[in-house]
């Protein structure tokens, strides 16, 4: 099979189109058969080795985590799914690259069940695999804090492809949602359903002035001086979460959340893309064989929407 990998940490010029034998498919996974998959910024982390700390890497590496195909084989304990399902899933596993665990920017991925959901009917193959990371991620950091009907909710780089997940996932559950983006994203927050704000000095005093009394939920997908500005913006009894400063949970008493694969998960926001009330963003598409482009424009940070390679 086709597939992008590459040998060493480095700049998108070590990733190499390559052929790789089939996976292998182990008793509670199948055989995904890709369409397409997306670029996050941790997948250009990853590749620059940021992340060796913390994960193994087993070379050469298969990057992407994102997936949207067809199942063309599946193992033998795997009742969720048949063969010519069309799913969609976040393939993360403990080691990066390496037969076992290869990653999604490939023509075939061996994905345990428990990493995919059906694809909904009203996305794209290409739309499907601009959700998994980022929305299970917004999904998850609302869940964690609890989000209630009628509540105001914070989201710093609400224009992202976390924060936008999140405006979406807030205001389907009834929650006022505000919004921090430039101000050239804040039409289309305004289309998401939530009141923009500026970033930059002064934010505490704009966010209180459409919220006096604070707010109940901050959610952060960016750090730094947003989460700074949680002590004057939240109310009491209100709590925040962050995916990028363990600050949220040991200052602040808040939450820190670092995105889990969940195949229940994926169903709900499945369940909310054929309701039409979330809507993934695409904002560029790239053949296999260009995938270094793809991670160039994602690691740029001039893009809104995800970055999807077609495979």
């Amino acid at each position: 099979m086709r597939a992008i990998t590459y040998s060493r940490y480095g700049g998108p010029e070590v990733l190499e189109l390559t052929e790789l034998p089939t996976p292998k498919v182990g008793p509670d996974s199948v055989l995904v058969r890709v369409r397409a998959a997306s670029v996050n910024p941790v997948d250009w982390k990853v590749r620059q080795g940021y992340l060796d700390p913390v994960m193994d890497a087993a070379f050469p590496v298969v990057p992407g985590w994102d997936v949207a195909g067809v199942v063309e084989q599946v193992g033998l304990d795997t009742p969720e799914f048949q063969v010519g399902d069309e799913v969609y899933g976040y393939v993360r596993k403990d080691v990066v690259g390496g037969q076992l665990s290869g990653g999604t920017f490939a023509e075939l991925v061996a994905a345990p069940v428990r990493t995919l959901a059906r694809k909904p009917a009203a996305w794209s193959f290409e739309e499907a695999a601009a959700v998994p990371l980022a929305g299970l991620t917004a999904y998850q950091t609302i869940r964690r804090t609890g989000v209630q009907p009628g509540q105001t909710v914070l989201v710093h780089a609400a224009a992202g492809g976390v924060g936008s997940f999140a405006v979406q996932v807030a205001r389907s559950l009834g929650a006022r949602v505000i919004g921090t983006a430039s101000e050239k994203n804040h039409d289309f927050l305004r289309s998401l359903g939530a009141e923009p704000v500026t970033y930059g000095e002064g934010l505490a005093d704009r966010v209180r002035a459409l919220a006096p009394e604070g707010v109940d939920v901050v959610l952060d997908y960016v750090g730094g001086d947003a989460l700074d500005s949680v002590p004057d913006v939240l109310r009491d009894g209100g709590t925040v979460a962050s995916i990028t400063d363990a600050r949220a949970r040991d200052e602040l008493g808040g939450h820190y959340v670092w995105v889990r694969p969940d195949a229940a998960d994926l169903a709900e926001l499945a369940r909310l893309g054929d309701a039409g009330v979330l809507r993934p963003e695409v904002a560029e598409v790239f053949d296999l064989a260009d995938a270094a482009a793809a991670h160039e424009l994602s690691a740029s940070g001039h893009v809104r929407g995800k970055v999807v390679v077609r495979v």
